[in-house]
């Protein structure tokens, strides 16, 4: 596979580029690309074949489910279904950052992306670029990170080339990310959030809305 790259500032919303982005995406592509955290592997969410292709790259058990990168909090109302209001408190406060709200998933999302727990992890990112491209592709991508299963995240292009050349169809390239810890996971499926896992926002910050 020939894999392209296209080389962005993270801090700018270059719409040409964000449109070639967007295209691949569009047509079943699978990008590496930066988030506010660490390099993730973006596809459509919708696309059962594009995401059967992310868990071959990552290597990943199939009953692990992939998370997903959103454009604004109203998109997740097209893929999750019974959302509780402590959402649009956390979402308010929270949003846009590294904090990954787990929800029962909608019957639209293929199966290949929940697992068996019949859940979706939700993310809306930081980064301005990001939403536009999502808003772009006009579907949420998945957030899955850049990586194989088991090893760790990757904060630097160059590492994300050395293993994913000619597997993706684009590497878009913004440099280092910020790295440090990946997003906090949050399960808002039961009456109680829950913690899954700790992350770049600590428990600490969460422990007031735990009880929502």
């Amino acid at each position: 596979m020939k894999t392209q790259i296209i080389k962005i500032n993270p801090a700018l919303i270059e719409v040409d580029k964000i449109k070639s982005i967007a295209g691949i995406l569009k047509n079943q592509g699978v990008i590496a690309y930066p988030t506010d955290t660490f390099y993730g592997l973006g596809t459509d969410c919708f696309s059962r074949e594009a995401i059967k292709r992310v868990y071959q790259l990552k290597k990943r058990q199939e009953a692990k489910p992939l998370s997903v990168m959103v454009s604004n909090s109203e998109q997740v109302r097209e893929i999750a279904v019974e959302i509780p209001p402590s959402f649009w408190i956390l979402s308010r406060e929270f949003w846009p950052g590294p904090l990954t709200l787990v929800f029962k998933a909608s019957s639209l999302l293929p199966q290949e992306l929940l697992g068996p727990s019949q859940t979706i992890g939700v993310r809306l990112p930081a980064l301005s670029w990001l939403r536009e491209l999502i808003e772009e592709a006009k579907f949420p991508i998945t957030a899955t990170s850049a990586n194989i299963s088991g090893e760790r995240e990757i904060a630097y292009v160059e590492r994300v080339i050395q293993v994913f050349w000619g597997k993706v169809d684009l590497i878009v390239d913004g440099g280092k990310t910020p790295g440090k810890k990946p997003s906090t996971i949050l399960d808002l499926t039961q009456k109680t959030p829950k913690i899954l896992r700790e992350g770049a926002i600590p428990e600490a910050k969460l422990r007031k809305y735990m009880q929502v």
